[in-house]
């Protein structure tokens, strides 16, 4: 039995939950295929599943984490015509049902994954899914963004918000994005029309009249931000479970709000692709860590201030 190295966890709680073992490489089913994994990004919700805080409905122990990857298909299961075997692949498997993409193989849906495009590394590419995805979701699904629509990015120096300023600008929006001072910098090399420092500012107050407010906070935030809106406008928050009361507020400003969630899309993943093909898309990554350090990760993701993503480099090449 050909064995690959997998980082599971038994229980729910700190970075010392993670450990790295031997498991049994798995075999696709029909239409799905075995990928071996070069990177796997971390994200934010990957620190709050591991401490048992998020979709404990839909996981159970013992747990793989990770829905971010990056790999080479290795055998294709029946029905599979997407891909062949050698195929670059990357994608958002499962979610946010277990991918296990902390491992050196999984198995994937075949459309759950795309082509990684020319030129695009494993790193990059393992750091684009579940932050872009959840990007152009909330822009383009949700929200509809369309040429000179003012949008509002939180934390937009973050995984998906320096993509989001990507993806409004390329699709013709005018871009104000959140972010402290350290990194206005940052956001403004990104396309930022705007800045605003939402330390030393009230940004409810601060911004009037946008069309669509992209909010990564929920809570008291989120409901303040709602002012930002222009009647008719949307906010598409991706903490709406965490903001009580923001159907209510939403109605009394004449404005509307939804709540979201990203989902595995091969057609928003090929968009993406075609953006970074066309220069229009950058993701930037600010760590990156050998498997063994999967604990170091997390415990730096945890902090709350990474610009960008972090990786996982799983194939031991780096690329």
């Amino acid at each position: 039995m050909v064995e690959m190295r997998v980082v599971r966890q038994r229980e729910w709680g700190g970075p010392e939950t993670l450990e790295v073992l031997e498991s049994p490489v798995p075999r696709p089913a029909p239409t799905e295929v075995l990928v071996r994994v070069a990177a796997a990004g971390v994200n934010p919700v990957d620190v709050y599943t591991r401490r048992g805080l998020a979709y404990n409905q839909v996981l159970g122990l013992p747990f793989v984490n990770g829905w971010d990857v990056a790999g080479v298909v290795e055998e294709v299961g029946y029905g599979v015509t997407r891909f062949r075997r050698g195929d670059r692949v990357f994608g958002m498997p499962r979610f946010p049902f277990e991918a296990g993409c902390y491992a050196e193989y999984l198995t994937a849906p075949s459309r759950h994954l795309a082509p990684i495009p020319d030129g695009l590394g494993f790193v990059d590419a393992a750091a684009l899914p579940l932050a872009g995805l959840t990007a152009w979701q909330m822009l383009v699904d949700a929200a509809g963004v369309a040429p000179g629509d003012r949008v509002l990015v939180s934390a937009a120096a973050g995984g998906v918000g320096h993509l989001a300023v990507q993806v409004a600008k390329a699709r013709g929006a005018y871009v104000i994005g959140t972010a402290s001072a350290a990194k206005h910098g940052f956001v403004k090399e990104l396309g930022a029309d705007e800045v605003v420092d939402h330390t030393a500012v009230d940004v409810g107050e601060a911004v009037r009249d946008v069309d669509v407010v992209v909010q990564m906070f929920g809570g008291d935030q989120a409901l303040r931000a709602l002012s930002c809106l222009r009647p008719g406008g949307i906010m598409v928050n991706a903490q709406g479970a965490w903001t009580p009361g923001m159907a209510e507020r939403a109605a009394e400003l004449g404005v509307r709000a939804t709540w979201f969630l990203v989902e595995p899309d091969a057609d928003g993943l090929e968009a993406l692709a075609h953006l970074v093909a066309g220069g229009r898309l950058a993701v930037h990554v600010s760590a990156r860590f050998p498997l063994a350090e999967v604990a170091a990760a997390h415990a730096l993701i945890a902090e709350g201030r990474t610009l960008g993503k972090i990786v996982l480099t799983v194939d031991g090449s780096g690329a």
